[in-house]
């Protein structure tokens, strides 16, 4: 008893160290690269003092956007993968893993494929949370339909992903221009990021998370189990749905600019479970900063371990999640799947 409240005297200090861990990777990532910006001139470009220097104009043109951006879709997949978790009741759901990002990704290509850029590039949101929420409805559908084991979620998430990734493909190829550097688009990656890309999706995220954040108290009672929750008076299906539109907003909104970037959502919500609990509150507010903070400083190290080369960071975060998914299924070997 008095482990727990000891426990839960220390989230809101873990809380902050998050939080404050996320602050430290954007400062490391607003000053780090080909050409290093002190602290004294971020802080001038930042207040608007410094824009006519060489280290301003790359701090506010360049970094700014894709350090804001690293930050939101960190955010976003992480808090996304932790309701997917609890709504299907399955630590493997992630966004990528059952091919939430793949959806998004499509519904964005055929977006960009059929409008006018200026106009594709304020609808990417919407469009990439559409081919998200279809997704995600369509895999819950077919794991209540062939049973709900959490092997049958996983293996109807590939094979969707698989679809959703076979008609970005052929959209891409029947409209070579739809996607211009495509390749960076499905690898996943924020190196030719724009504010008018970010700006956008940044409202989509800040509200969904607020959302997420209001209807937590139901997420925890959808946690007891169906007959659970609807013995309690919670109406389980349009909290499910509501869950889910929720999760799939967030991950179409990070993908709509940073690409199909994989694993955050699987990592950020395990390390944050064991840190702070399982309280839908803390866990999905730890888990927007958690993976803020991961995302960012995976950038950063795409960016400066093979310098003057940068590496795209979809590929820094699948050498960190490939080895982390394999270990989970290990260590899930002898439970029920």
């Amino acid at each position: 008893m008095a482990g727990r409240e000891n426990r839960k005297k220390r989230i809101p200090l873990r809380l902050l160290a998050a939080g404050g861990l996320a602050l430290l990777a954007a400062v490391i990532s607003l000053c780090t690269g080909a050409v290093m910006v002190a602290p004294g001139e971020l802080v001038q470009a930042l207040l608007g003092q410094g824009g006519g220097t060489t280290g301003g104009s790359i701090v506010l043109l360049v970094r700014l956007p894709r350090t804001l951006g690293c930050l939101l879709a960190g955010a976003a997949l992480a808090a996304s993968g932790a309701i997917i978790q609890t709504v299907m009741a399955n630590p493997l759901a992630a966004p990528n893993i059952i091919g939430v990002n793949s959806g998004a990704g499509f519904f964005v290509a055929l977006c960009s494929a059929s409008l006018p850029a200026a106009l594709s590039v304020k609808l990417s949101p919407l469009a990439a949370f559409l081919g998200a929420f279809a997704c995600v409805m369509l895999v819950l559908l077919i794991a209540e339909k062939a049973g709900s084991s959490r092997i049958v979620l996983v293996l109807a998430g590939v094979a969707i992903s698989n679809m959703f990734g076979a008609g970005t493909d052929a959209v891409v190829t029947l409209s070579p221009d739809a996607l211009v550097g495509y390749s960076d688009f499905r690898i996943g990656g924020l190196s030719n990021v724009t504010m008018e890309q970010v700006a956008p999706a940044m409202w989509v995220i800040v509200l969904c998370l607020a959302g997420a954040l209001l209807f937590s108290n139901e997420l925890d009672v959808l946690t007891l189990g169906s007959d659970t929750a609807r013995s309690l008076g919670l109406p389980v299906g349009r909290m499910r749905v509501l869950a889910l539109a929720f999760a799939a907003a967030l991950a179409g909104a990070a993908v709509s600019f940073s690409g199909l970037l994989g694993f955050v959502g699987l990592i950020v919500p395990h390390i944050i479970r064991r840190l702070i609990g399982s309280e839908s509150r803390n866990l999905i507010l730890g888990c927007a900063l958690g993976g803020a903070a991961l995302l960012t400083v995976c950038d950063v190290a795409a960016r400066l371990l093979f310098a003057p080369y940068e590496l795209p960071v979809g590929i820094v975060l699948s050498f960190a999640g490939g080895p982390f998914f394999l270990w989970l299924l290990i260590r899930k070997r002898g439970r029920h799947l």
